[in-house]
C-alpha cells in the first residue's frame, strides 16, 4: 500500500493533464483509505478511515465536475495549453473560472485548507503514527507540487477572484489552524492543526509573485517535510504495541527518562515555531520575504500573529517533556521503550538536517534556486 500511494503521488506530481492528475490522486486516495484503518482492531482507525473514504469521494466528485468545466471553457485538458486557449476569442472564461474554482475545493480537501480540513485531526489521530507522517508529507507534497506547477501555466495573478479566494483560505488556515490546535490535549491532533496552519503559510509563498514565491514554497516544504517526520518519528518511537504515544501527559517528564528523545522532539517543534537555527525559522522567514516583496500586507500580519499564538501549544508540550513528576503518567510506557537502530539513524539525520539548514542554508538555496530556473526556462 505505501508503495502504491508513493506511485500515486509520484504520477501526481508527474502530471502533465487532467486525467493523469485524477488517475495519480484516486491511487494515492485509495492507498490512504486502507493504511488509516489498517488496523482493523483500532476504532479510531477504522472511524478515520471512513470518514476520509467519504469526504474524499465528495471532493473528487467537485474536482471532477470542476474538470469537466474547464474542458468545456477552454476545449483541452493539457497543462501546457491553458495559456494559449485562455487568451482565445472562442473560451468560456466563466465556465473556465468556475471549473477552477471548483478544482480549488478538491485540492483544498486533500491538503486539508480551511475549510475543507474537518477530517485532519480525526484521521491523524486514528491513522498509525508512520502513516500519518506519510499523510502530512508524501500526500500533502505531491498535490502542492501539482497546485503549484498548474496555476504557473495559467498565471493565477491575472485572475483577481482566485486571488482573492486563495487569500481567505490562506488567513482562515493560518488563524484556525492554530486556534483549534490550543484547547487540544492529544500530540497527533495537534500536529493535525499545526499542518493546517502551515499549509497556510506555504500559500503566502504561493501567492507571491516572481520566482522568489516559487522558491519560498519549495524550501518551505522542504523544511515541513524533515520537521513533520522528525516529529511524528518521535511518536513512533515512543509508542509501543496496541498504543501510541497521543496524550501529551504521557510526555510529562520524558526528558528525565528519554533524554535525547526529548532534545530531539525539542528541536522539532523549535523548527515548527520558527525558532531560530532550525530550518523552520529559515523557511518562515524565506516566505515573509516572499510576501513582503510581493505587498500581501495582510497575509504578512496574519502570519506573524497566527506564529505568536502557535507558540503557545509548542511550548505547552516542551513545558511538559521538561517538567519533573513523581509518578509517570504511564509507567509501563517507560518500561517497554525500545530505541530501534532504524528509528535512531532515521531520527538522527533529520535532527542534522533540520540544525544544519538552519544554520547553513545556502547549500539548499541554491540548488532550489537552480532547478527552478531550469524549470521556468524549459517551461514547467
Amino acid at each position: 500500500m505505501l508503495f502504491i500511494a508513493t506511485l500515486g503521488s509520484s504520477l501526481l506530481v508527474a502530471s502533465i493533464d487532467f486525467i493523469s492528475f485524477f488517475l495519480g490522486l484516486e491511487i494515492l486516495s485509495v492507498s490512504l483509505y486502507v493504511l488509516i484503518s489498517y488496523f482493523r482492531t483500532n476504532e479510531n482507525g477504522l472511524e478515520g478511515g471512513i470518514k476520509y473514504l467519504v469526504l474524499a469521494a465528495t471532493s473528487a466528485a467537485f474536482l471532477l465536475f470542476g474538470m469537466a468545466l474547464v474542458y468545456s471553457g477552454l476545449g483541452t485538458m493539457a497543462f501546457n495549453q491553458f495559456t494559449s486557449r485562455i487568451s482565445s476569442p472562442d473560451t468560456n472564461l466563466i465556465l473556465a473560472v468556475t471549473g477552477f474554482s471548483m478544482i480549488i475545493i478538491g485540492v483544498g480537501f486533500k491538503l486539508a485548507l480551511v475549510p475543507f480540513h474537518l477530517w485532519t485531526p480525526d484521521v491523524y489521530q486514528g491513522a498509525p503514527a508512520p502513516v500519518t507522517a506519510f499523510i502530512a508529507t508524501v500526500s500533502k507534497g505531491g498535490m502542492f507540487a501539482l497546485m503549484l506547477r498548474l496555476f504557473v501555466e495559467i498565471n493565477v495573478h491575472q485572475y483577481p477572484s482566485l486571488i482573492l479566494t486563495f487569500t481567505i483560505i490562506a488567513a482562515a488556515s493560518m488563524l484556525i489552524g492554530n486556534l483549534l490546535a490550543i484547547r487540544q490535549n492529544n500530540i497527533k491532533r495537534i500536529l493535525a492543526y499545526s499542518s493546517i496552519a502551515h499549509l497556510g503559510y506555504v500559500l503566502v509563498a504561493f501567492l507571491a509573485t516572481g520566482s522568489l514565491g516559487i522558491q519560498a514554497v519549495t524550501f518551505y516544504l522542504v523544511a515541513y517535510f524533515i520537521t513533520t517526520l522528525g516529529a511524528f518519528g518521535v511518536v513512533t518511537v515512543l509508542s509501543v504495541k496496541d498504543h501510541e504515544a497521543e496524550d501529551i501527559k504521557e510526555y510529562e517528564g520524558l526528558f528525565w527518562s528519554h533524554p535525547v528523545i526529548a532534545a530531539v522532539f525539542t528541536v522539532m517543534l523549535f523548527s515548527l515555531a520558527g525558532i531560530p537555527l532550525t530550518i523552520g525559522f529559515i523557511s518562515k522567514y524565506y516566505v515573509l520575504a516572499a510576501g513582503i516583496n510581493s505587498s500581501l500586507w495582510f497575509l504578512v500580519i496574519v502570519l506573524v500573529v497566527s506564529s505568536a499564538v502557535g507558540l503557545y501549544y509548542y511550548l505547552r508540550i516542551i513545558t511538559a517533556m521538561y517538567r519533573q513528576v513523581v509518578e509517570s503518567y504511564d509507567k509501563s510506557l517507560k518500561i517497554k521503550i525500545s530505541f530501534p537502530l532504524s528509528g535512531g539513524i532515521a531520527l538522527t539525520i533529520l535532527t542534522v538536517l533540520l540544525i544544519w539548514y538552519g544554520i547553513f542554508p545556502s547549500a539548499l538555496i541554491t540548488a532550489i534556486q537552480s532547478i527552478i530556473n531550469i524549470k521556468l526556462g524549459s517551461g514547467i
